[in-house]
């Protein structure tokens, strides 16, 4: 791992608002040429800091008016029980996040569907019936406050 200096972080913190953005459009906004942002972007990448590149598209728009979060509590903490957990999350293109969990939640998995019915049929007849689950419970998100996507870099400078 590398030390970053303060024009890394501040690349690292516009890639997040704008990744898209061109090494002109950087230019600009950082001070820099566009062939040092280049470089220093290129770093950034080929060293992780950079996870991956991608389009946050809009879920209104496409027409998933329901997110909700659902908290899964297994009957059994065991190696097959996860895995099968695993092949659940990886087959459900409803389940756009997924993460272990401390405490009374094994899993907790971020959802968009459709509609309300949508989000029932996932539960009653995908998540319940699954062998390895033995306890749901989920929240509908009524609105969203802040966007989920930039990391803080503050503790960096």
């Amino acid at each position: 791992m590398i030390l970053l200096d303060s024009m890394d972080i501040k690349l690292l913190a516009a890639l997040q608002n704008a990744g898209q953005s061109s090494a002109a459009d950087l230019s600009a906004q950082l001070g820099l040429s566009p062939s040092q942002i280049g470089r220093r972007r290129q770093r950034l990448e080929q060293d992780g800091y950079v996870d991956r590149l991608v389009f946050r598209l809009n879920p209104k728009m496409l027409g998933l008016d329901v997110q909700a979060f659902i908290q899964i509590q297994t009957d059994a903490q065991t190696g097959a029980a996860h895995q099968s957990i695993l092949a659940l999350v990886k087959s459900r293109p409803e389940i756009v996040a997924a993460w272990t969990l401390t405490g009374e939640a094994d899993y907790i998995f971020r959802v968009f569907c459709p509609s309300l019915p949508d989000l029932n049929d996932l539960i009653q007849n995908t998540l319940l019936a699954h062998a390895s689950i033995g306890r749901v419970q989920s929240q509908i998100v009524m609105g969203e406050l802040l966007d989920d996507t930039a990391l803080p870099l503050g503790h960096l400078t």
